[in-house]
């Protein structure tokens, strides 16, 4: 199969690293310079270093790459995912099925990428979300991962499936495009909380504590947007989460473990040098929260770190003595009462 990959930051140069091993795969960076230093150096030292580039892998700035593609994966930033399919759909006459890996919700539009994309492309049925926990040096380091690839269209999802796996990548199916969406977006703002939790040396019971919470919160966000409870127990859920809130290559927990320590959001991501999606998901989320009636304390919390100076010490009190509430609705409860908030 011919894939384009298009985005060459971290997780789309792991990808393209590890589907070179059975496909003939074509790498896109928007960066001309970027591209020619990669295929000078068969390396992305600015995004994923130490790992060589297969010779098989091809590397582009053009998005003419895409245009015999088989199908495309859509591995830009969700605050470039637009840009870049209105400039796919500019550079090539019928646009190929698509698969997006990007996490998180449009800046502004607090709209999911599933949402853009029928937005830019109404039309276009066969394309799906590939998400999971999923950390990109260990997947170009050929490390086993499984992940849960969405689509309304079960037969594009189970055929691309079939044609993604490994012997190192499994690949689930589901048809909740909105649950897999919403889990990986807000598993982010929680690897945020997760890092300030352990940067404050707070211990394992919070931690546990937190992130069982935070489970409770993607989930009550997820189907209230149309997601179903089951999908926030898989892969693209609590896999995620546990991932991103306790692994120490995750960018989100080290601006958590960062604010923990009074480290200023601005020198805090620039020394990334990456994305860190939970920072802009944060703000997202607060003001969904608002629109749609639901309670995200712990995400309210991470936003009044980030956005309006509060002393973490201070948002870690305020949760803890938040009113008491019941863990789960009562059995034959037709409305309780605030059940898990």
């Amino acid at each position: 199969m011919k894939l384009a990959v298009l985005g060459a930051g971290a997780w789309g140069t792991a990808l393209a690293i590890h589907w070179s091993q059975s496909h003939a795969v074509t790498l896109w960076g928007r960066n001309p310079q970027s591209v020619a230093a990669m295929r000078a150096l068969r390396e992305n030292r600015a995004y994923l270093p130490g790992f060589a580039l297969p010779a098989a892998l091809e590397l582009s700035a053009s998005l003419a790459a895409a245009k015999d593609a088989d199908l495309v994966v859509l591995a830009v930033p969700t605050a470039g995912l637009r840009q870049t399919l209105e400039q796919l759909a500019a550079s090539v006459q019928t646009v190929p099925p698509l698969i997006w890996v990007c996490k998180g919700f449009e800046p502004g539009s607090r709209k999911l990428p599933h949402e853009v994309l029928g937005e830019v492309l109404p039309g276009q049925r066969r394309a799906g979300v590939l998400s999971g926990p999923s950390f990109a040096q260990e997947v170009a380091n050929g490390l086993p991962t499984a992940l849960t690839l969405a689509s309304g269209e079960t037969a594009f999802a189970h055929d691309m499936a079939q044609a993604l796996v490994g012997p190192r990548l499994r690949i689930y199916v589901s048809n909740d495009v909105v649950g897999v969406e919403v889990g990986g977006a807000t598993k982010n703002v929680m690897a945020i909380a997760a890092g300030i939790c352990d940067g404050l040396g707070l211990g394992h019971n919070a931690r546990a504590a937190l992130i069982t919470r935070g489970l409770a919160e993607m989930t009550r966000l997820g189907v209230a947007l149309g997601g179903r409870a089951e999908t926030f127990m898989g892969l693209s859920g609590l896999g995620d989460l546990i991932l991103t809130a306790t692994g120490d290559l995750s960018r989100n927990r080290r601006v958590g473990l960062g604010l923990a320590r009074n480290e200023p959001l601005a020198a805090l991501l620039g020394n990334l040098g990456h994305v860190a999606e939970g920072v802009s998901t944060t703000r997202e989320l607060m003001a969904l929260a608002a629109a749609l009636g639901v309670e995200l304390p712990i995400t309210a919390g991470v936003g009044q770190i980030l956005f309006h100076g509060m002393p973490a010490e201070h948002a870690i009190d305020l949760l803890l003595n938040r009113e008491i509430k019941r863990e789960f609705a009562w059995p034959g409860e037709a409305h309780p009462t605030n059940p898990g908030r």
